[in-house]
């Protein structure tokens, strides 16, 4: 596949997926979140198919619970131009702790980020577009944003004129918007840099990174279906939207 951005640093992508998955138990009591199956595929695959027909040039998945399970799916999986690593941590690190340890696979690279239990058709291609198009100013990075109908559950975003974050509040009761955080980022290494920097014992990126930045985030606004596959209810809703025959 050719690779895309060829006059720029090339695309690789962290999956974040060691979660233990409590919430879809009994569902996940002997199967890791990530292989939980939608439309005929585990969720993760899903993702990798993305990331490929972007041109991403390198994966990286986080494992922890039964991690022996997603290296067997990695082996057997049909081998594609994406070079797809996978890094056990025996301690969990949390969203941006696995960020930063990981950042020399990161080096000289643009990054995309995102959890792995999420679904969506959104195409991924617009948001890196987007960035790539943003006005040179001091935001650091890009956030894809979108819609909720279970807002105090979420994290949620008050944006100014130019889509950039002004408050940004994870979970709380009565939020001031219904705009939720997807957990999809874009950002170049240089951020790696700045947020080592910054922050360099940061665990997690939604309640730590997001807020210390509020200002220099901006957003990009998709309507298209994004499902939280936290939940048995969640996990069958996004069953009957993504069935091949719906495509």
């Amino acid at each position: 596949m050719e690779k895309k951005y060829i006059n720029e640093k090339p695309l690789r992508a962290l999956i974040l997926s060691a979660g233990f998955g409590s919430r879809l138990k009994p569902i996940t009591d002997n199967k890791p979140k990530c292989l939980v199956e939608i439309d005929n595929k585990p969720i993760i695959e899903h993702w990798l198919l993305k990331l490929e027909k972007i041109g991403c040039e390198k994966a990286l998945i986080n494992t922890h619970y039964l991690s022996e399970q997603v290296d067997e799916f990695l082996l057997n999986r049909k081998y594609t131009s994406m070079d797809i690593h996978t890094t056990y941590e025996k301690k969990l690190r949390g969203t941006a702790g696995t960020l930063i340890k990981n950042f020399n696979f990161f080096k000289n690279s643009k990054i995309i980020m995102m959890h792995v239990d999420n679904m969506t058709n959104f195409d991924i291609q617009k948001i890196l577009d987007f960035h790539n198009k943003r006005q040179k100013d001091n935001c650091l990075f890009t956030m894809l944003t979108f819609r909720t109908d279970a807002p105090s559950s979420c994290g949620i975003v008050v944006v100014d004129e130019d889509m950039i974050i002004k408050e940004f509040h994870e979970k709380i009761n009565q939020p001031p918007t219904n705009i939720a955080n997807g957990a999809i980022y874009i950002f170049d290494d240089n951020f790696l840099e700045i947020l080592i920097n910054d922050i360099p014992f940061a665990k997690d990126f939604s309640t730590e990174v997001i807020p210390y930045y509020v200002g220099r985030i901006r957003t990009y606004f998709t309507t298209k279906l994004f499902i939280d596959i936290g939940t048995p209810e969640s996990l069958a809703f996004a069953r009957s939207k993504f069935k091949s025959s719906n495509k």
